[in-house]
């Protein structure tokens, strides 16, 4: 992706592609999440959290809690995003 894209992606652009595949495949595993992101929207919507694993940006989660408004839950064992709405 080029700097330009990226300057142009936002955090709610991400979100909307999460929830959009959560309501269309009923989960959404977060390691999967990393690696679309990653690679369709690039390193700034990702970091290294303390426990050394790749998660959302903040602004990123902001932005997905405010668009599924509490139609999806995150399964800790799991290791996703479950439609639940």
């Amino acid at each position: 992706m080029s700097d330009n894209q990226q300057a142009e992606t936002t955090a709610k652009q991400v979100a909307e592609w999460m929830v959009g595949e959560i309501r269309f495949r009923g989960i959404l595993r977060q390691e999967e999440a990393i690696a679309h992101v990653r690679e369709h929207f690039g390193e700034a919507f990702i970091f290294v959290n303390e426990n050394k694993n790749a998660s959302l940006e903040k602004e990123v989660k902001k932005e997905f809690r405010k668009l599924h408004r509490g139609q999806i839950a995150w399964d800790r064992d799991g290791f996703m995003w479950a439609w639940i709405g």
